[in-house]
């Protein structure tokens, strides 16, 4: 346990073994009492892929203006936030390590932020809300395409037959990946105050 000026840290070995939870108490009691009204209406909550991720200051923008908490899960480079409403997970390098986290965590009405295609299937099999950086959605309609294209993608590196050059991520990326977050994440409230469903 680690005291600072206004939040404790303390890390929590996770029960596989995998890594470390950073879990920050906040010393401010009424940030304290929200979170736990919150709690208790059953807020959703946010999952970043953070390794590599472009958007964290849009995810956390965003979050912060519906009252979700976010949790970044990547095997190093996370940095430690005074916000209560942050936390990170730091797992092991084993392979799949934070798409295994992510996808055991993840529940129904939670938004999921990933680039990761075999980490969507199974976000969005377990009934997440689940885009990518560059504002792109998977969902039921099309997260078969996506996965068939991916496994193409892979074969045609494997043969020689495609360099595998991605984009360059935009301004017009990220000015996507606002406006779909922030649509994923009131339908995500909305869901889970039963006021409106994921479709």
């Amino acid at each position: 346990m680690f005291p600072c000026r206004n939040y404790v840290i303390i890390y929590d070995p996770l029960p596989d073994g995998a890594g470390v939870e950073l879990i920050r108490f906040s010393m401010r009691p009424e940030t304290i009492a929200i979170s736990t009204i919150r709690n208790g209406r059953q807020m959703p909550q946010i999952y970043v892929d953070a390794d590599a991720c472009p958007v964290k200051p849009e995810i956390l923008k965003v979050a912060e203006r519906h009252g979700i908490e976010v949790t970044f899960v990547a095997n190093s480079g996370l940095r430690p936030s005074r916000d209560p409403m942050v936390r990170n997970v730091i797992v092991s390098n084993a392979f799949d390590a934070a798409d295994n986290w992510i996808a055991k965590h993840a529940t129904n009405s939670d938004v999921v932020v990933t680039a990761d295609v075999p980490l969507a299937v199974r976000c969005v099999a377990g009934g997440s809300l689940v885009c990518g950086p560059t504002g792109r959605v998977f969902d039921d309609t099309n997260i078969g395409m996506a996965s068939a294209m991916r496994d193409l993608g892979a074969h045609l590196r494997e043969t020689g037959e495609s360099k595998g050059y991605n984009a360059a991520f935009s301004p017009k990326d990220r000015s996507r990946f606002l406006e779909t977050f922030d649509r994923l994440c009131r339908r995500a409230k909305a869901a889970a105050a039963g006021t409106g469903d994921q479709k």
